[in-house]
């Protein structure tokens, strides 16, 4: 973006911890002050880019199919190689006496891959209701539930089960799962994905910084740098690419599959 331009483009970002690296590199790079910024939680953020209130969004990566126009901006990524921590299905039972899922309304793409999980790794047919909020407190006998982002802190040890969704998508394809990446809805210009680059560079290069500024946000002991550093991984490399392929490849009919470009 140059000093010509008039208009701003918008930025929906995802307000949860692991997007808070990203959040710091615009802040202090200055890139902020080239952009329209706006919090939003996982499902806002897609609709607003759905609808075109915001021109770029850090989207649960189930919306693109949805999209009439789509391009994945950015090197960057919401993702995992292993265990992600904060995408999880909760249960008082092990996987085969669960009778019943509550999804978690915040975000497509988690209730899409626990679908996923259960057809197609564990094997499973239970019953599934968007949930409202508050529905943590439901988790009991047979009925499990998928809770995402900043909220499964709280919930260490609370439950007798506890499934790492992305650990899960790696055993079933060998593969990192891509949860959010960011998306613009119409053609953006090289000069600005560079500089957005560079700005989501730096961010994550002060990840540990990032986790030490939040931590009284979250229960003790819970390890905000290792969450960082490690579980989330930054980089929309070509693995993730591919993983990010057969994720939507595996969406259900009502989803029309979309290819990825490189």
């Amino acid at each position: 973006m140059n000093s010509s331009d008039t208009q701003k483009l918008r930025i929906s970002v995802v307000s949860y911890l692991n997007s808070r690296p990203f959040m710091e590199g615009i802040n202090r790079s200055g890139f902020s002050k080239t952009i329209d910024l706006q919090l939003d939680i996982p499902a806002v953020c897609a609709a607003k880019l759905l609808d075109g209130r915001v021109d770029i969004g850090l989207v649960p990566v189930a919306v693109i199919p949805l999209m009439k126009e789509y391009h994945i901006l950015t090197d960057y990524c919401i993702g995992a190689e292993g265990p992600v921590r904060s995408v999880c299905l909760y249960s008082q039972v092990p996987l085969h006496q669960i009778q019943h899922i509550l999804l978690d309304n915040q975000s497509r793409t988690s209730v899409a891959l626990v679908k996923i999980l259960c057809q197609k790794l564990w094997k499973i047919s239970p019953a599934y209701t968007l949930a409202s909020d508050g529905y943590e407190t439901q988790i009991k006998e047979f009925v499990a539930g998928v809770v995402i982002g900043d909220r499964t802190f709280a919930l260490t040890n609370k439950y007798a089960y506890c499934y790492d969704l992305a650990e899960a998508w790696k055993t079933l394809t060998g593969l990192p799962f891509v949860f959010a990446c960011w998306v613009s809805n119409k053609e953006v210009g090289p000069a600005f994905v560079a500089a957005f680059n560079e700005a989501l560079r730096l961010g994550i290069s002060l990840a540990p910084e990032v986790a030490a500024k939040n931590r009284d946000q979250f229960p003790p002991g819970a390890d905000l740098e290792h969450y960082l550093t490690r579980n989330i991984r930054y980089n929309l490399d070509e693995l993730k690419r591919e993983g990010l392929r057969q994720f939507l490849e595996l969406l259900p009919q009502s989803l029309p599959a979309m290819k990825i470009p490189e």
